[in-house]
This record gives C-alpha cells, structure tokens and sequence, in this order.
C-alpha cells in the first residue's frame, strides 16, 4: 500500500491511498492524522471517492517525533574518521525542518550546506521498551528523506542538533510505503544526486542497526507513537567527506530517491 498526503486543486490537503493511476481519499486531512487514528490495516478499506489532480504534499506534516541515527553506514563512519559505533547516535529534529516533494530547500547565503539521503521508518502504534520483534510490527511504514545539514553550524560543538535543526530543510516523501511490499533488511538502495550526478548509493542491507533495532532502542527511553518518523542514517558520500570538502550551492537540485519507495526532487535556494 502507498499512502501520502496530498493537495487538491482547491488548495486542502487530504490523507489518500494510490490506486493504479489515482489517489483516493481517506478519511483525514493527512497522512499524520490518519496514522495517529486508525490501525494500518484497516486504513486500505476506507479508501473512498479519487481526487482528480491531486499533487503529492508532505506525508506527515505534524509527527509528535522526529529522531535520527547518525553513522550508521560503515563506510560513512569511515569517511568521518570514526569507529564503528556500538550503540546508535542519535539526535533530534522539529516537525518544522520538513519540507515535501518539490519544496525549496531554503537557507541564509554563506552556510557550509550537505546532502544526506535517507531511508526513514514512520511509527505505526505505541511502544515503549519493546524488543526488537515487536519493533518490527509496529513499523506502519517507510519512505525516504534527506538529513539537510549545515556542517559549520553542526562543528561548532560536539552536539549535532544546531547543524541539524534548521525550520524547512529536511524533504520528506513522496510517499510512505507499508511493509508488506519492501523489506529495508533485505536491501534497498539509497541514492543521493546533486545536479544529476550521483554523490551516494547504498544499500540498507548493510545499516549497523536496521530499522526495528532503532525502533527497539529509542523505545528503551522515550514512547515511539503512531506517526513519528525515525531516519535511519546516511551512506558515504557526503560533501564534507570529498577532497575538497565540497557543498551545495543555491540553485542546486537534490535528488533523493529509494527504488520501491519514490524520488524527491527538491531546489536548494539561498537568501539574504
């Protein structure tokens, strides 16, 4: 099943399942509160009259969480000069970093401005201290995003979340995907262009913690519920890692795309 949020012609959003070539809507005015109150597989049979011209908004616009895991690729943690971690790094975002399909990516001139390209794990039901079986009944989906970062302000000190947290820089989307039609252990590739000329590709069969032991672990300390997003980490490839260090520049376009999921394609813009 694919779902997403979607804007009609009128300017409203609703939550809407894909049918063939259509999008039909469901009962909600997006996908965040749709999860927040229905199970998922109930949601495929309330599916209801199809919305003509609808254009792809962000999935999840209000999740209660937004949680990464950094250094989670062996060959990202390798290009940044670290160990292979024994516990997952983890930092925090706002709902109000993300963007969806198509939106700007936009940011004060003079940032030192990185691509990270995702596979995110959306939260289908409340856990807390679950283990990692129960972790992988609770996943309601997947979709893909791209942890935006601003490296000069994440350097500045050891925390990461100033460099990770800037309003409207994360795209999200353009649909999630339940998992009944792909398995992120198994391997989906995770591919990142800049101006059309591939900078990442991996795949997710080789994450140091895949994405129910994540869910398994956060859950440990804090309630993962319906509708929070948890970004599973980034493979090499990033610009602070190239010789020269190399960055994103206004104009840029940042493809980011996951077969079996979709593409985003968003427009990188610096303002004074």
């Amino acid at each position: 099943m694919r779902l997403s949020t979607v804007r009609t012609p009128s300017g409203a959003t609703a939550a809407a399942s894909h049918d063939g070539d259509v999008w039909r809507r469901l009962p909600a005015d997006n996908l965040s509160t749709l999860i927040e109150g229905h199970r998922l597989e109930a949601i495929d049979h309330l599916a209801g009259a199809p919305l003509p011209d609808a254009t792809l908004a962000l999935p999840l616009p209000h999740p209660g969480k937004v949680i990464c895991c950094g250094l989670n690729y062996a060959d990202h943690v390798v290009e940044t000069g670290r160990d292979l971690p024994s516990h997952p790094t983890l930092f925090a975002k706002y709902a109000d970093t993300l963007i969806g399909p198509g939106e700007d990516i936009v940011l004060p001139h003079g940032l030192e401005v990185d691509w990270e390209a995702e596979l995110a794990v959306v939260v289908g039901e409340t856990i807390r201290g679950v283990d990692v079986e129960q972790a992988r009944a609770a996943i309601a989906g997947y979709t893909v995003a791209n942890d935006i970062s601003v490296r000069d302000w994440q350097r500045r000190t050891l925390q990461w979340f100033q460099g990770k947290a800037w309003d409207r820089t994360t795209p999200v989307g353009p649909v999630v995907v339940t998992p009944d039609e792909l398995d992120p252990v198994a391997g989906l590739d995770v591919v990142c262009r800049i101006n059309g000329e591939e900078r990442q590709r991996a795949s997710t069969g080789t994450l140091v913690f895949d994405s129910a032991t994540l869910l398994a672990y956060i859950s440990t300390f804090t309630t993962l519920r319906a509708g929070d997003l948890v970004l599973t980490g980034t493979p090499g490839g990033v610009g602070m890692g190239m010789t020269p260090p190399t960055f994103l520049a206004s104009g840029d376009h940042v493809e980011t795309e996951i077969p079996g999921i979709g593409t985003l394609n968003n427009v990188v813009r610096f303002v004074n």
